[in-house]
């Protein structure tokens, strides 16, 4: 009789953990979920979205849990993708995201080993591009790889950081199967709304349907490396299937500024000119910016074999087409007004 492998996700209800959850039950997996709280505001919708997905209680703050939780689901594959992972919310909050998204990564490898799975139980460790930081870019068009310099200029790029290299040590120290996926910015339907993806998104369906006059952003000029998060958790999955333990970047190798996001979104609803609808709010500033992130996922694509599907357009496009669903959804079927 097949072993029917068990996969334990931290951060189960986040964007990536949707996407991954639903990838690894189409693969037969028994899936469990890390959920801190029995009052989680995201629990109920989630349930209903994904009645497969059995949940366990523990906080990736609270080391004892986490052992607990280990050794009562004794998983084959550990996806650790729980983090306070918005880059301007840890500004404001530095010390909260240092110990949730740095010091909760150590806590999820040593909940592994204390609980005797080292050498069974096999670990993806979400690292971000955000250790990066954009500064030292002497690379024009190659973009960032596993051997590039990190420079992370903001307390979550930090946080990430020590999550990184201490998630390094133990694969080193004790031989445990832990693998970094460094994801450059990846999106989608299941985004959050504090992000400018799916705040602009968001916006662009609601103004497209009366429901909204404007929207206010930042600055617009940075570049970014935008992926589908379905694409990127199949490359979370792919890692723990490989041989040996690495660092891999995930990214689509090319950049696109938000306003070339803005450009893509009001398109999607028959709007050419979206400088109309978008306002200057200079609290969405932040102290630090990264001006560009571009990746180079050449060494995944080579050895993992991996590839992203949906382009650009395609995850624009998506965002959009899901937020419409929702807000007409939210009052009840409203007429489309003509908006271009």
């Amino acid at each position: 009789m097949t072993h029917r492998r068990t996969a334990l996700i931290t951060g189960i209800t986040g964007q990536d953990a949707r996407h991954l959850s639903e990838f690894l039950h189409e693969k037969d997996y028994d899936v469990v979920g890390l959920i801190r709280g029995q009052n989680n505001p995201r629990r109920p919708e989630f349930v209903a979205s994904r009645p497969y997905v059995r949940l366990v209680e523990g906080d990736v703050t609270d080391p004892v849990s986490l052992v607990r939780v280990v050794d009562a689901v004794g998983p084959d594959e550990v996806y650790h993708l729980a983090a306070l992972s918005h880059v301007g919310y840890s500004f404001s909050n530095p010390t909260l995201t240092s110990v949730v998204t740095g010091q909760g990564a150590l806590n999820i490898l040593e909940a592994v080993r204390l609980a005797g799975l080292s050498s069974t139980t096999r670990i993806y460790q979400a690292s971000s591009s955000e250790m990066f930081g954009g500064l030292d870019y002497n690379r024009p068009g190659k973009g960032y790889d596993e051997d590039s310099l990190f420079h992370p200029r903001s307390p979550y790029g930090v946080a990430k950081l020590t999550a990184h290299w201490i998630a390094r040590n133990y694969r080193e120290s004790y031989g445990m199967f832990v693998s970094c996926g460094i994801a450059f910015n990846h999106e989608g339907e299941h985004r959050g709304e504090e992000f400018v993806t799916r705040k602009i998104s968001r916006a662009v369906a609601r103004i497209h349907l009366g429901l909204q006059d404007s929207i206010d952003l930042g600055v617009l000029w940075p570049k970014r490396d935008w992926g589908y998060a379905g694409d990127y958790v199949r490359g979370m999955w792919q890692m723990l299937q490989h041989d040996q333990p690495d660092d891999f970047v995930l990214a689509t190798g090319e950049t696109r500024s938000i306003e070339e996001f803005l450009d893509a979104a009001f398109a999607r609803i028959g709007v050419d000119d979206w400088h109309p609808y978008v306002r200057l709010d200079e609290s969405l500033l932040r102290p630090a910016e990264v001006d560009i992130l571009l990746g180079n996922p050449a060494k995944a694509e080579s050895v993992l074999g991996w590839r992203r599907e949906v382009d650009f357009e395609g995850l624009v496009d998506r965002m959009v087409s899901a937020d419409l669903d929702r807000e007409r959804a939210r009052v009840g079927g409203v007429t489309e007004p003509a908006t271009a």
